[in-house]
């Protein structure tokens, strides 16, 4: 593995204390300062990276959005059935969840609330179009409900960020069992049902 060069560990430094900063303080409360300060550097150094706030989250959720990307489709190509593809990003988009919490956390704070720009948000959707491409080709061969992508992952991922987040709570734990029957839930919410 190779060693990062000084800029490298300043910049991964920013994205940590920004990562952490806003999901602990929300974006509003998380300065410029703080997440310097933070991250162990001069708040001037930020803005050799950054052109202000707003360029650090929106750059900052790109990269996260990227790692999960990498993370959540590795193992997946587009030539497997339907169902089977599905299972395999599901289960990796629950691994990332309880694996890298911070960062889906962060994910969700951009994901639901208008901190990142317009342009950053079309981006990071980029970043599921194998999963979008899936359903959609789920739905051309009668396998997956017509439904919008909206309504498909509001069905399908937001139910295991329910549940993940109320793991890391300490409120509920998702055993094998649970994450199994989570899962067949979730595939038995957008499947056409052909045993009428």
């Amino acid at each position: 593995m190779k060693e990062l060069s000084k800029s490298e560990v300043k910049r991964e430094a920013l994205i940590k204390a920004t990562i952490s900063l806003v999901i602990n303080n929300g974006f509003h409360a998380t300065s410029m300062s703080k997440i310097a300060k933070t991250a162990g550097i001069s708040p001037g150094t930020i803005y050799l990276y950054y052109e202000n706030k707003q360029d650090l989250i929106n750059k900052v959720y790109l990269h996260v959005k990227e790692n999960f990307t990498t993370y959540v489709f590795k193992g997946y190509h587009e030539s497997v059935p339907v169902e089977k593809g599905f299972k395999i990003i599901w289960h990796q988009i629950a691994d990332f969840r309880l694996k890298f919490v911070e960062e889906a956390l962060f994910l969700s704070h951009c994901d639901n609330t208008p901190i990142i720009d317009e342009e950053s948000r079309k981006e990071g959707i980029k970043h599921i179009q194998p999963l979008l491409a899936l359903w959609e080709k789920g739905q051309e061969l009668g396998i997956i409900k017509k439904a919008c992508p909206y309504i498909l992952y509001a069905y399908t991922v937001y139910p295991m960020a329910f549940l993940t987040n109320a793991q890391q709570r300490d409120e509920y734990h998702l055993t094998e069992e649970n994450r199994a029957l989570a899962y067949q839930m979730s595939w038995d919410s957008i499947k056409i049902n052909t045993n009428k």
